[in-house]
């Protein structure tokens, strides 16, 4: 109950946050996008505009890391699918993480993770980024 109490007041300070929020940050050739509140079809001009700037950065790896409690919409899902088609055309390779168990499994079953592999962790996916090349 305490754990569930805690994810409904995360909810409510990241209600007052404009939808999708997106922060760049650098992690060696890794390009961190921080995506804060809720993935809606409002978020779709933060979403392509980190993009574009993580683009003309050079940057060929991205990381996609979600907040705790953050989540998704149907037209989130559409959106994310759209931004990996582009990053997959520009062959940028791409990560996940901090998306709950539920998320993943819906992710899953959508197809994203043909597109994005999603890692437990932050420095995992990290990791996982520095292997691929």
């Amino acid at each position: 109950l305490d754990a569930a109490l805690e994810r409904a007041k995360e909810r409510l300070r990241q209600a007052g946050a404009p939808p999708g929020q997106i922060e760049l940050r650098q992690a060696g050739d890794v390009t961190i996008m921080d995506i804060k509140g809720d993935v809606t079809s409002l978020t779709e001009k933060a979403l392509l505009d980190a993009h574009e700037s993580a683009t003309q950065q050079g940057s060929v790896k991205l990381l996609l890391h979600f907040a705790k409690n953050s989540s998704v919409s149907g037209a989130g899902i559409t959106l994310l699918i759209q931004f990996l088609s582009e990053s997959k055309k520009r062959d940028q390779h791409v990560a996940i993480t901090g998306l709950s168990e539920n998320f993943q499994k819906i992710f899953d079953m959508v197809g994203i993770t043909r597109f994005a592999t999603i890692f437990p962790s932050e420095k995992d996916a990290l990791h996982g980024l520095t292997q691929s090349g």
